[in-house]
């Protein structure tokens, strides 16, 4: 009973060989009873060839004939197959026949090798459907329940034994253990987690037990997004496969509108007769059809799309992928773009009397209780430090904050604040303050009683790999690398200092933003822009090519971006580039290929040099190098 299931399996998955085959094998049997003279049996066996081997091609061509009044290239063959078999009927020159049959074989043959090639760039993509499983365990009342994945809803725990997939995005309740995000991110190292941080759909657990809360609904994981977003890239066609469209649906009435002509006019013009005429009229419709043209961009982008998604590069659409290969100017974000977006203490100067161990124990026993972002880089900071904890803090937005410690009054915040609590400010400790805020650190003073302690420089890190990636866009002949940012003058040149960008525009509003990626198309029309946040989200969608940070990134910016970089890692603008230059350099040459082949089979049918078969390998064989070519941007 197994045996017929697989079989019929078999046979669903494969159908296009299957009639390949059947096709192949029926051509054959006519063939050689037509060579024993048996012509009954052949006139059996060749039609069954004919129908097995193009009922798909017909049904499509049809398809397309009365549903949108347009005629296309399989029904271009099957023509061609039927009127060489009516040519050998008429003259009982039985040979045609099998030629329109060896056309519909190899038409057959060129149609299951394309849905091959295409399938390795379909599996690609499919493959991070299977990254999620289809169940989640969940705690409920302290036992544990599996659920389906669709069910899990925000503020359930889940847990994650070791070596298992995550099922959905969430926060680590408790547990520690290393992941491996290479299939969302594109990291090939695992990434230390532990309580607190968030874990993503499709992600590889280790070594260690996780309970995770669910923090958003499964189906909007990162994974289940960049789900939704290949398949719609998938679906949508670039600018040129549009015009490529567009072209077809024109291109195939001019060649049968030649067709016709041709069948008609040499016996008259040029003293041909009937049969050539009309067997070089059937060969013309195969050899100029453009099923070698259609190949040459739609396997090439699908193949790039595939290959960026393995590599933490998501993009939207095909378009997109050549667009970016186009870029002649970029602008990048500042916080949490060129920078982690993390404050972190950069600094600390002490008063002769005091060590930096002591204004960091101090300032941390207030900002222990704040809320704000520079009160918790000073407490991470200050986290492996003895200190306690102070009592009666008061904070005073936008100044600074004030509270209790070892019976003594403990005052952190900017230099006006402090000033009003205790007698003088340090002249060193004041120019060095002035030194570190023009390098466009933000300066914290901390005061203990009426005495300063010493300032705490805080500034939100650079990342690691910036300067490496401006120095590489320029290397790759970007014209104008610019930084746009709402942040102030002097914190903006610090950082595109240290990254390597020479123009900067800086306390930008959103509006702003959008303003100067239009200026910056008038003069170099492809422009990229890279942000992460809501106020990015204008000028994203203005530009060119919108490029945002998958991790930190807003769910605006993602929205709103054409490319997301899944693991916020700067390279990876470079390498989306090179994928975009190198599919635009090989859409070029499968059309290269197409219309040169396109041309010399119409020379070799003027001339009377090919036959309807050599026709027609010349033609899939075409079709099918162009194929296979596009799928070179997979590795």
């Amino acid at each position: 009973m197994l045996y017929p299931q697989r079989l019929g399996q078999f046979t669903r998955e494969h159908a296009d060989t299957v009639a390949a085959l059947l096709c192949g094998l029926l051509l054959f049997l006519g063939w050689f009873a037509l060579h024993l003279g048996a012509l009954g049996l052949a006139f059996l066996l060749l039609p069954a060839a004919y129908v097995i081997g193009g009922y798909e091609s017909a049904r499509e061509g049809l398809t397309t004939l009365f549903k949108e009044k347009e005629l296309d290239v399989d029904l271009l063959m099957i023509v061609a197959a039927i009127g060489a078999a009516s040519l050998g009927l008429w003259r009982r020159e039985y040979h045609l026949i099998i030629d329109g049959a060896i056309l519909i074989l190899i038409f057959a043959i060129s149609g299951a090798l394309e849905g091959y090639a295409m399938q390795r760039t379909e599996r690609s993509i499919r493959s991070l459907m299977s990254l999620t499983p289809d169940t989640a365990r969940v705690l409920l009342q302290g036992r544990e329940e599996e659920i389906p994945i669709s069910q899990l809803k925000v503020g359930d725990e889940i847990v994650v034994k070791p070596g298992e997939l995550i099922p959905t995005d969430g926060i680590i309740l408790s547990g520690y253990s290393t992941l491996n995000q290479a299939a969302i991110t594109g990291e090939s190292l695992p990434v230390e987690k532990t309580v607190g941080e968030e874990v993503f759909a499709g992600t590889l657990n280790g070594y260690g037990a996780l309970q995770i809360k669910v923090h958003k609904p499964a189906q909007s994981s990162l994974i289940q997004r960049v789900i939704r977003l290949v398949e719609q890239a998938q679906t949508e066609a670039p600018p040129s496969q549009e015009f490529i469209d567009r072209f077809e649906k024109g291109y195939a009435k001019v060649i049968v509108v030649a067709g016709i002509l041709l069948a008609t006019l040499p016996p008259f013009l040029w003293g041909w007769d009937w049969e050539t005429t009309i067997y070089r009229a059937l060969t013309f419709l195969v050899v100029a059809s453009p099923c070698a043209l259609m190949a040459a961009i739609m396997p090439t982008l699908l193949s790039g799309i595939a290959n960026g998604a393995r590599q933490g590069i998501l993009f939207k659409n095909g378009a997109q992928l050549e667009k970016i290969g186009k870029v002649r100017a970029i602008a990048f974000d500042k916080t949490g773009t060129l920078t982690t977006g993390q404050l972190q203490v950069f600094q600390v100067v002490s008063a002769s009397e005091y060590t930096q161990y002591d204004v960091l124990k101090t300032a941390a026993s207030v900002e222990s209780y704040s809320e704000h972002s520079i009160g918790k880089a000073i407490v991470q900071a200050a986290g492996d430090l003895d200190w306690v904890a102070a009592i009666q803090v008061q904070a005073i937005p936008g100044q600074g904050i004030v509270g209790i410690t070892q019976e003594q009054q403990v005052i952190v915040g900017n230099a006006v604040f402090v000033q009003q609590y205790v007698t003088n400010l340090p002249e060193e400790l004041g120019k060095m303050a002035q030194s570190l805020e023009q390098e466009g650190k933000t300066v914290v003073w901390v005061a203990r009683g009426t005495e300063v302690m010493g300032v705490i420089a805080i500034a939100d890190e650079v990342r690691v790999e910036a300067a490496a990636t401006i120095s590489r866009l320029k290397k790759l002949g970007v014209e104008q690398i610019v930084m746009l940012t709402g942040d102030n003058e002097e914190t903006a040149r610090s950082v595109a200092k240290a990254v390597g960008i020479d123009r900067v525009y800086a306390q930008l509003l959103p509006e702003d933003k959008l303003n100067v990626i239009r200026r910056l198309q008038q003069q170099y029309q492809t422009v990229a822009m890279v942000g992460d946040g809501i106020n990015d989200a204008p000028a994203l969608a203005q530009a060119s090519v919108g490029i945002a940070m998958g991790v930190s990134g807003s769910d605006v910016a993602l929205e709103t971006a054409d490319i997301i970089l899944m693991a916020d890692r700067l390279e990876k603008i470079a390498v989306a580039m090179h994928l975009g230059r190198r599919s635009q350099a090989i859409v070029k040459q499968n059309i290269v290929v197409a219309l040169s082949f396109i041309m010399l089979l119409l020379v070799g049918n003027f001339l009377g040099n090919i036959n309807l078969p050599i026709g027609v390998i010349g033609h899939e064989g075409s079709t099918v190098l162009v194929t296979l070519s596009g799928l070179r941007l997979l590795k």
